[in-house]
This record gives structure tokens, sequence and C-alpha cells, in this order.
């Protein structure tokens, strides 16, 4: 197994479920939740709370496959902190390297959700993921891990800089799914790309790194950067390769999703877990897939990851 550090937010995530009051009404591609009126008071079925935010997420998912996972991020000295702490203490997750952040709370993010259609509104605090400033890239050195998982830094791209040639001096691989912070900079997140071993985005995000309206297009020219690169189309698969494949896949199955918070996490982290245990470019998306496939099932965004010993049935991939 491998040694794999993530980095990214930690947040605590309050879900408010209604079917009523939140229920999504459809407006050509969007929806509203129309019963939202200020002034007014709402019973509401249920209100959960659960850790999530993107390191938190992905450092679970390495250490459920077995996998040597660190967490670097941020928290507060706060009861959602000791949440955290307590949840990736108890799935192994080294918690040795996180800063506890002062003057600030720990991330958080309020989910109002449709709990019959899945449709959701999020509204987030990142609190002490706000700034990753005080993250010390000596401990790279100190742990020496095979791999680097990196979602976010909330848009600090000097950072984000350093942080990778710092990587790459010491032989780490890294995975990258940038955040919407880091996508904002488009051109210096080009810049970035060179270091990275496997680049993970949807459609959306791959638009706005480089130019193209179909997958194969997108593709074509994100590999001008990166070897192996992702590109993830919600209901309609994806497409990946690397320097030998090309593979065009569906989806795992096609259920209703309780919550798609966290399912992004869930492909990415899913595919690394994978791919360094040793599992082959296609069966390691196939297992991707499928571990979004079960997150979407459950209100959460860690209840539903999967551990690589589950059997999968087979799905629509295709190698072109």
């Amino acid at each position: 197994m491998a040694r794999i550090i993530s980095v990214g937010h930690i947040a605590q995530n309050i879900y408010v479920l209604d079917r009523t009051n939140f229920a999504a009404t459809n407006i050509g591609e969007e929806a509203i939740f129309t019963k939202l009126v200020t002034g007014t008071t709402l019973d509401v079925e249920k209100i959960t709370y659960e850790m999530g935010g993107s390191g938190l997420n992905t450092a679970i998912e390495f250490a459920r496959h077995g996998h040597e996972s660190i967490l670097f991020g941020n928290i507060a000295k706060d009861s959602a902190g000791a949440a955290a702490l307590n949840l990736l203490n108890s799935e192994n997750v080294d918690t040795s390297y996180l800063n506890i952040v002062g003057k600030k709370t720990t991330g958080s993010t309020v989910i109002l959700l449709d709990s019959r259609s899945g449709k959701k509104i999020t509204l987030k605090n990142a609190g002490a993921s706000d700034d990753f400033s005080d993250l010390d890239l000596s401990d790279l050195e100190l742990v020496q891990p095979d791999w680097l998982y990196v979602s976010t830094v909330n848009g600090d791209m000097h950072l984000l800089l350093r942080l990778f040639e710092k990587a790459k001096s010491l032989g780490i691989k890294i995975m990258f799914n940038p955040g919407p912070k880091e996508l904002a900079e488009e051109k210096k997140l080009v810049g970035l790309l060179e270091d990275v071993d496997i680049l993970y985005v949807n459609k959306t995000e791959a638009a706005h790194i480089v130019p193209g309206a179909i997958l194969a297009e997108l593709l074509s020219h994100l590999k001008n950067y990166v070897n192996t690169v992702i590109i993830t189309d919600g209901q309609m698969g994806g497409i990946a390769a690397n320097d030998e494949e090309i593979y065009r896949f569906g989806i795992y199955e096609d259920v209703p999703a309780k919550d798609a918070t966290g399912s992004g996490d869930a492909f990415g982290s899913g595919f690394l877990a994978h791919l360094a245990a040793g599992k082959s470019f296609r069966t390691s998306l196939i297992y991707a897939s499928a571990n979004a496939t079960s997150n979407v099932l459950k209100i959460g965004t860690t209840k539903g990851l999967l551990t690589g010993s589950e059997p999968l049935h087979p799905m629509l991939i295709q190698k072109i």
C-alpha cells in the first residue's frame, strides 16, 4: 500500500432536510426552492450534523482502502474541530500534521436538501480552511509520501506552486482536483500543470482551463499539459487517458441520489486509492465510479465510501 497526503478543506456539514418547503421547482436547466420566504418560520423534517470537506473526505477514502493516509489542513479549537479529529482518528487517518488555527472557527457548510429529489442549496463558510499559508512544506520531507492529493488551498496560487515544486523535488507524485478559486486563476493554473501527474476535473472545469466543447476535445487539449487526465460529465460518465490508454466510460449505476455532496471527492480519491494499490487504469476508473455511486446513496460525504474489497459488477467502459 502507499503513503498518501490529502490537502484540502475540513468542514462541518449541517444538513437541513425537507421535502415540502424545499420542493424543487424546475425552471429550464435550473431549479429553485420556491417556499423560502423571508420573515417566515418553517418546520423541517430533520437536521443532521456530519463532517466533510474535500481534504477530510479524500483522506478517509485512502485510509479505508488500507493506505497510510495523512491529512494536511486547518481546524479550529471548537466543537466542530473536535468532531473532525474524532472522526479522522476513528478512520485511522494521521491527524498529527493538522494546524489548529486561533481566532477562527472550523469550516462549516449549511446544506438545504430537498429530501425527495436530492436537489440542494449550499451555504459555505471556509473558516479555518480560508487560509493555508501556515502549511509547513518541510512536513513533506518528514512524511515522504508516495502521492500528494490536492483539492484546494483556497486559491493561494503562490503556495500551490511552492507545494508542487517541493513535492516534485522529493519525487512525490501529484494528483490535482482544483477547486473553484484555483480555476478562477486560469493562467496561473495552467502554469502549474507541468508538475501534475494526474489531473481530475469535470467537463465544466475543464472548459475553464482549455478551449473545447466536447469531452474528446477537452481531453486532447489538457493532455498537452498533463500525462494522465480524467474528465467527468455527470450522468454522461466521462473520459480518461494516460500515456497508453484512452477510455470513454458511463456511470456505474443509474441510482436516485440522496445527497451528491462529496461525490466528486469520492470519484477522485477512489481512483487514486485503487491505482496506488497497484490496480490497472481501467479497473481504477470502474472503482472510482462505484465509489461515487455508493456515496450518493447516503446523507453525508463519507458514509458511503468503499474500502476496495467490495465485489464490483461490470459497467460501460470502452477503450478508444
